[in-house]
């Protein structure tokens, strides 16, 4: 029985090997892989910064002098002005009626003894130069001129305070309502006039990018209410010291909004770009896998997928610069790489 059955134990025993290794070969199945050819392209590396924006130019127009309100009308509606009115400069927007300070400011009289004085001043000059009067009388006349057009001035301005007028061209976002006829008070705030085709963004950045923005670079500005329009803008101030609790630093970012997409309020991302290289290889970022030996990829040759080991340069969230282990033209795995070993069989598809 012993003599009989060892050659049967070995016989089976190669025939097992011999049939294991070839059917190994021939069950390696082809994994399904999407690439992507390696072309010259560019990537921004930025820093992003995010806060509400403000109107570049903003007054608030306040009561300077008490007495009954009058809201004017617009010419441009015919209405009284509200809510939303564009105003050109000086435009009176509101009207505050004090008759008891108009009279006490008497621009009229004012007006017509610089009128006198003026005249007295020409006519002594004259006089000067014939030797009719003295040099102390000719001075005499300048001085009072002098003074009565500061009483004028004066008077203009105390007039002025009665006028509530805007200082700049730009639209109306604050219009308090109080009844027509009714008195307010000194410090009452009336209107708020904004003109932001421009707005200011005023943000803080961690210490650690302190030496890598500057004024002058270039941001683009976006909002989730405008998420297709991408808005352009610039560094304009950098603080150099960083706050003691916070260790951030001050940033003001001046924005172009000339279609008025955004409005004074909105909160916005700013990213900063802080450095740009062009004609380079670029990789999706979501393709590297770090191990312990490095960031590898993977290519696809000849069928296989062969392991690289890159060292990167610029990146963003998206998107990373390589510059050692890639070459233009290879072709790289950009889906179905996770289970890839190197000189994995792949098959490549859409």
């Amino acid at each position: 029985m012993k003599k009989l059955l060892l050659p049967v134990i070995c016989a089976a025993g190669l025939l097992c090997s011999c049939g294991g290794g070839d059917e190994g070969r021939d069950l390696e199945v082809a994994v399904p892989v999407s690439v992507e050819e390696i072309r010259p392209g560019s990537i921004e590396e930025f820093v992003v910064a995010t806060g509400s924006v403000r109107a570049e130019m903003e007054a608030a127009l306040k009561v300077e002098t008490a007495g009954e309100y009058r809201r004017m009308t617009n010419p441009a509606t015919g209405k009284p002005y509200a809510l939303g009115d564009r105003v050109r400069t000086g435009a009176e927007i509101i009207r505050i009626v004090n008759e008891e300070a108009e009279n006490t400011i008497r621009i009229d009289a004012a007006l017509l003894t610089l009128e006198t004085r003026r005249l007295e001043y020409e006519k002594q000059q004259t006089l000067h130069e014939k030797g009719g009067i003295t040099y102390g009388e000719l001075k005499d006349a300048e001085r009072a001129f002098i003074n009565a057009q500061y009483d004028y001035e004066n008077a203009k301005i105390s007039l002025a305070k009665l006028r509530v007028s805007a200082p700049f061209e730009g639209i109306i976002t604050s219009l308090p309502y109080y009844s027509p006829g009714v008195t307010v008070e000194t410090g009452k705030e009336l209107a708020v006039i904004q003109e932001y085709s421009g707005l200011q963004l005023q943000a803080s950045l961690p210490g650690k990018e302190l030496g890598r923005v500057r004024p002058g670079q270039p941001v683009r500005v976006t909002n989730y209410t405008v998420p297709d329009d991408t808005l352009s803008g610039t560094v304009e101030e950098v603080s150099p010291a960083l706050d003691e609790t916070t260790r951030s630093f001050p940033v003001s970012i001046g924005i172009d909004n000339g279609d008025l997409l955004l409005r004074p309020g909105m909160f916005v991302r700013a990213e900063i770009v802080v450095a740009r290289h062009d004609s380079v290889i670029v990789i999706p970022k979501s393709v590297i896998q770090v191990k312990q030996r490095g960031k590898t990829v993977f290519i696809v040759q000849k069928g296989a997928a062969l392991e690289r080991i890159i060292t990167t340069g610029l990146e963003n969230p998206e998107r990373v610069e390589v510059v050692e282990g890639l070459a233009l033209s290879d072709r790289l795995v950009v889906r179905g790489f996770e289970t890839l070993r190197g000189n994995s069989r792949v098959k490549v598809v859409q």
